[in-house]
């Protein structure tokens, strides 16, 4: 049975920082590329980041890029998400996502086959 359980949301104000990990029980979680995305009340499921299975190619939604940073850790089956300089309009649920390797970055929710339960992220004063 494959889980990925994601942790660290929560209430923060603007321009706070917060850091979600996600583990994943995955038996050869090395190779999988991992992705996160988040959908707000009323709106789509939408990609915020990928990390490559190797961890050597990242990718990263427009509206997050230099604010957030996506990192992974094999030997604990980990990978997490840095968010910085957080504003009202990243308020949304957070999931992360499992897909076996592929030689690209998937952005796209239908190419992933495994995702967590989410953790509700909240950015108000």
């Amino acid at each position: 049975q494959v889980q990925l359980v994601e942790s660290g949301g929560g209430l923060v104000q603007p321009g706070g920082s917060l850091r979600l990990s996600c583990v994943a029980s995955l038996r050869t979680f090395s190779g999988y590329t991992m992705g996160w995305f988040r959908q707000a009340p009323g709106k789509g499921r939408e990609f915020v980041a990928v990390i490559t299975w190797s961890g050597t190619s990242t990718n990263y939604a427009a509206s997050v890029k230099d604010r957030f940073t996506v990192s992974r850790d094999n030997a604990a089956n980990t990978v997490n998400l840095q968010m910085n300089s957080l504003k009202p309009e990243d308020t949304a649920v957070y999931y992360c996502a499992a897909r076996y390797g592929v030689p690209w970055v998937p952005t796209a929710p239908s190419e992933y086959t495994y995702w967590g339960q989410g953790t509700q992220v909240t950015v108000s004063s």
